[in-house]
């Protein structure tokens, strides 16, 4: 077997399995079994976290290799990743999902950027489903649902984030310190929302109409106004 395909080594919430994002999805499962089997007493019962880089994987691979750890009496428990095709497998499983943003672009000689950020846009990732509530999503980019944050769930960003639904759960955007990073939903009534330092709790009283707004941080403080595109 090639040590290369697959590396596993303890961490503070269990077992990190890195897996080659390069190599035949087939080939790199086969060859995590086989480890998994060599030590089956020492790895049975870890709880892990699987870190697939760049690699796209999709809903049925990601339900296989959970199922591969299962059947060794093991938890698949979060995914790391480059890749949103990734994310958003892991969230429609019901797993933790923890968005890396890629590496940045090459430089050139002068020590340029090799592209135009304007143009090719912000690093970030999408959600096309509704984040339940214990299901959190990390990112060191922008992140957009496309659904609903329920209570319980959470997300902590880096840039945006934009709900494409109810936000209902806890967001934390600006989470490096980014104090013009915004919130965007189109029902907004969260436990708590947090932009870089500053935290906000939603108002007691119920509000008679549903519209579209964006919290943002101004004069020191978290207002939340119409969202007007």
């Amino acid at each position: 077997m090639r040590d290369s395909l697959v590396t596993i080594k303890g961490v503070k919430d269990g077992l990190l399995v890195t897996i080659s994002p390069f190599e035949e999805w087939g080939l790199v499962t086969g060859d995590l079994a086989a480890r998994l089997d060599q030590q089956s007493a020492f790895f049975s019962g870890a709880r892990i976290t699987i870190d697939v880089g760049a690699r796209p994987v999709r809903k049925d691979e990601l339900h296989s290799l959970r199922a591969l750890f299962e059947r060794r009496g093991m938890t698949l428990y979060a995914v790391t990743s480059e890749s949103s095709t990734t994310i958003d497998a892991a969230s429609a499983l019901d797993l933790r999902a923890h968005f890396i943003t890629p590496a940045p672009p090459a430089q050139t000689s002068d020590g340029q950027v090799a592209f135009n950020p304007e143009e090719d846009g912000t690093i970030g990732v999408m959600i096309r489903r509704t984040l339940r509530s214990g299901r959190t999503v990390h990112s060191q980019g922008h992140v957009v649902v496309y659904g609903d944050v329920n209570a319980g769930a959470e997300i902590i960003a880096a840039g945006d984030v934009i709900v494409w639904g109810k936000l209902r759960g806890n967001v934390h955007a600006g989470a490096n310190g980014d104090e013009s990073a915004v919130i965007a939903a189109l029902d907004m009534t969260p436990t708590q929302i947090r932009i870089a330092g500053f935290i906000s709790m939603p108002p007691s009283e119920k509000r008679r109409k549903t519209r579209p707004e964006v919290a943002l941080i101004r004069e020191n403080r978290i207002i939340v106004e119409v969202w007007e595109a």
